[in-house]
């Protein structure tokens, strides 16, 4: 679609909703989280929501497939799919689907600039994931709608990194995302060099929990605070200027043991959770952290659950060869890793183990992965990666469908 017919057909979509700006208060309770050194977002893209928790300290907002689908599914772009949909009547069903999938990305991260201002995460396609020319191609379009506000999602995966760098070579401003540990941040830093990192530590600890492998609490801080400090190490040796966001926020304790990190996207029950239940002024906890609880019967070294919050020598090594030479593509990527002992972080699966991750969504079952966990062919975080990597696809099938059903096509 010409950048033209773009921009006419959003300002046209755009002027079918009502907002306006919101006038925040400033808030002495989230001004110390400030002080503390982190930054404030809100992880959703619910406009009524926010408007309950939004106030000045707050700068940024953050959506996905799931959360943009649940947008999506309310009806409220209805319409917006319907007035677009005539646009790209010339294209294939495919293509279409596509194009207007993009546009509601684009629609939406608009209306919640328009309304709360800041910085906006939008993330792409679900099917770009092993695409990088698509990653390039969709994210510089998706950035250039709004590129002071828009910070464009990639997902961590062998394209993902390589894709993201060549974004950011262009001047676009990347948040990857779908990170469960320290090595993997690593590889983010240094190989896409990406405005953002993550840590899904809310996702570690239901790992834990529903398989019965030890208590939930504590790990997802640990690893966090650990990629926390070796990304500021990383800064401070020239590798990387990416900073950390925590996220999958599951409670307010969280929030205070994570104080300091550099950023906080709080979801928004969390955020009211935190306003009635946190009292002292929240500051660094980093040296204070309680430990890990297994089962007894659960040995960490079976688990290979150290590999969540340290980095080895070799993969360090293969993330700075990869900086210094990036490959061209994914499976350039996937190979080199894998001839360099990174084979549990970038593995070559199956398609019956595709089908068993896809089955099991977002928490992997560990009973059906112990055995490859235990060999070093599978890894917790990689799991978690792929899991969380087909929980958004199916999210995105059902923006897809919508669409597709209202088109009728």
């Amino acid at each position: 679609m010409q950048t033209n017919t773009c921009t006419n057909l959003l300002d046209s979509l755009l002027d079918d909703f009502k907002d306006h700006p919101f006038n925040p208060h400033p808030s002495s309770f989230w001004a110390n989280f400030l002080k503390a050194g982190s930054r404030l977002w809100l992880d959703t893209g619910d406009i009524a929501g926010i408007s309950h928790q939004w106030t000045s300290e707050f700068t940024a907002l953050t959506t996905n497939n799931s959360l943009l689908n649940q947008e999506i599914q309310k009806g409220i772009y209805d319409k917006s799919i319907e007035k677009a949909g005539s646009f790209f009547k010339t294209l294939t069903p495919h293509q279409q689907i596509r194009e207007v999938s993009l546009l509601l990305n684009m629609l939406h991260g608009l209306r919640l600039v328009r309304i709360f201002g800041g910085m906006v995460s939008v993330e792409l396609h679900t099917d770009l994931a092993h695409d990088v020319k698509g990653i390039e191609y969709f994210g510089e379009r998706l950035f250039r709608v709004a590129p002071k506000h828009f910070l464009i999602k990639v997902p961590f995966t062998p394209s993902g990194l390589i894709g993201a760098r060549r974004l950011k070579e262009k001047g676009v401003n990347v948040n990857l995302t779908l990170q469960f540990s320290l090595r993997q941040n690593t590889f983010s830093a240094i190989v896409a060099k990406p405005k953002f990192t993550n840590v899904f530590l809310g996702r570690l600890g239901a790992y834990l929990k529903n398989n019965q492998l030890g208590k939930p609490d504590y790990i997802g801080e640990k690893v966090t605070i650990e990629t926390q400090k070796s990304l500021r190490c990383y800064n401070k040796k020239g590798l990387t200027t990416s900073k950390l966001i925590a996220a999958s926020i599951r409670n307010w304790e969280q929030l205070k043991w994570l104080s300091g990190t550099n950023v906080l996207t709080i979801p928004l029950k969390v955020a009211a959770e935190a306003r009635q239940n946190i009292k002292a002024i929240p500051s660094s906890h980093y040296n204070e952290l309680p430990p890990i609880t297994l089962e007894k019967t659960v040995s960490p070294q079976q688990l290979g659950i150290n590999k969540l919050w340290q980095v080895a020598s070799h993969e360090l090594d293969t993330a700075i060869a990869f900086n210094n030479k990036l490959p061209k593509t994914g499976e350039e990527l996937e190979k080199y890793a894998n001839d360099h002992g990174c084979r549990d972080l970038f593995p070559l699966l199956s398609q019956e183990d595709m089908i068993t991750i896809s089955n099991e969504g977002k928490i992997p079952i560990h009973n059906h992965w112990k055995e490859k966990i235990s060999s070093g062919e599978m890894a917790i975080d990689t799991l978690l990666n792929l899991g969380g990597l087909t929980a958004f696809a199916k999210d995105q099938k059902a923006v897809d469908i919508r669409i597709k059903d209202i088109l009728g096509i």
